[in-house]
């Protein structure tokens, strides 16, 4: 059927199960931590800045830090780029470092942020089947054809109904 309508092989996370999913992301977590437990968390910007403020509170890391890595425009993917880096001071090679981001979808970005910290611990809360094997902890997987709509990106309006008026 080649007339789908967008949200048909969608998938969409309100507030409240990405609240949910980050917390039972944190919930493995704790049992994967270094034995002095996680100097700092890394979010992946932007969307991995809310499960990781999550994270973070969940499993009490004080140290939070970023990297920007541009791989979308809109809804078309490019090659990624660093565009803001996280303190080297912080975060090292990785070792003891959680990174955090809201979905891996083919690894693109994964690849570049793995290049910079070899030795972190990514944990994504969703997953699709081409990117996984570059994430260490994930929550929910979801087919590589399904596109995620996440709360930040969403707003409440009216929907032509499928069918009839």
């Amino acid at each position: 059927m080649t007339d789908r309508l967008p949200h048909e092989k969608g998938f969409h996370v309100s507030w409240d199960q990405l609240h949910r999913d980050a917390r039972a992301l944190a919930w493995r977590l704790q049992d994967t931590s270094p034995k002095d437990g996680w100097r700092a968390v890394v979010a992946i910007t932007r969307g991995g800045m809310a499960p990781a403020m999550i994270v973070a509170r969940e499993l009490d890391i004080r140290a939070v830090d970023t990297i920007s890595v541009k791989s979308y425009n809109h809804q078309a993917q490019s090659e990624p780029r660093v565009i803001k880096s996280p303190d080297i001071d912080l975060v090292g090679d990785g070792e003891g470092v959680l990174i955090v981001d809201d979905l891996v979808d083919t690894g693109k970005t994964l690849e570049v942020v793995r290049a910079l910290l070899p030795k972190a611990h990514v944990a994504t809360v969703y997953a699709k089947p081409m990117g996984r094997e570059m994430v260490n902890t994930f929550v929910t997987e979801v087919s590589q054809d399904t596109w995620i709509f996440f709360p930040w990106d969403m707003a409440l309006q009216y929907v032509e109904p499928y069918r009839g008026t």
